[in-house]
């Protein structure tokens, strides 16, 4: 499922936009021009990646330092143990689409525990 996320021209260098579905995932556009969209939640704790540090193809997540691969959503260091979530991105007509992966998400327990409807 391809799910519209803004407009290329929306999205300057250096900045991330975040879709508001469940789980969140975020569009990052690096300072070289490249697109990714991961996961929008750190593994380890509920803190939104789109409001992390964004240099090369890392986010830094605000919290605790955890840093993410935007290529493989790979973790360079604890507190985050596991990657999280990597999609694909289209650019079509100046708008940018997420295509999303089909594989589990990590997300912290307190973020699986409400999607699922229970208490964290």
């Amino acid at each position: 499922m391809m799910i519209p996320a803004c407009p290329l021209a929306d999205l300057p260098r250096g900045e991330a936009f975040r879709l508001e579905i469940d789980p969140p995932v975020s569009v990052f556009h690096t300072e070289d021009g490249e697109l990714f969209a991961i996961d929008d939640t750190c593994t380890h704790q509920d803190a939104s990646l789109a409001d992390g540090w964004v240099e090369d193809c890392w986010v830094e997540c605000p919290l605790h330092a955890s840093k993410f691969n935007l290529k493989t959503g790979a973790v360079d260091a604890p507190p985050a143990k596991l990657p999280v979530r990597t999609h694909e991105v289209v650019v079509e007509d100046g708008m940018i689409y997420v295509r999303l992966s089909e594989a589990a998400p990590n997300l912290p327990h307190c973020v699986a525990a409400r999607l699922a409807g229970a208490p964290a």
